[in-house]
């Protein structure tokens, strides 16, 4: 078999957030974040790495009881929102 390139897992969440971000369908933002939540329509949800503890738990909670996937990004929330 050929030698595979690995791609690093920064890249690759990166280039699918550009490709989000290109769709048109997300949202920015803690209320809104909630909302979807809520109302079921959300798919994931990242969280940067800079969110306060106590935002953080909440959001996953309620990710938690919506069955819908929680990703925790490495970067910050300026880097994460543009």
């Amino acid at each position: 078999m050929g030698a595979k390139s690995k791609k690093k897992g920064g890249e690759n969440i990166n280039q699918r957030l550009a490709l989000i971000m290109k769709s048109g369908k997300y949202s920015i933002g803690y209320k809104s974040t909630l909302r979807s939540l809520r109302s079921g329509k959300s798919k994931l949800v990242v969280i940067s790495g800079n969110c306060p503890p106590l935002r953080k738990s909440e959001i996953e909670y309620m990710a938690f009881l919506g069955d819908t996937a929680v990703h925790s990004y490495n970067g910050g929330n300026s880097e994460l929102g543009t």
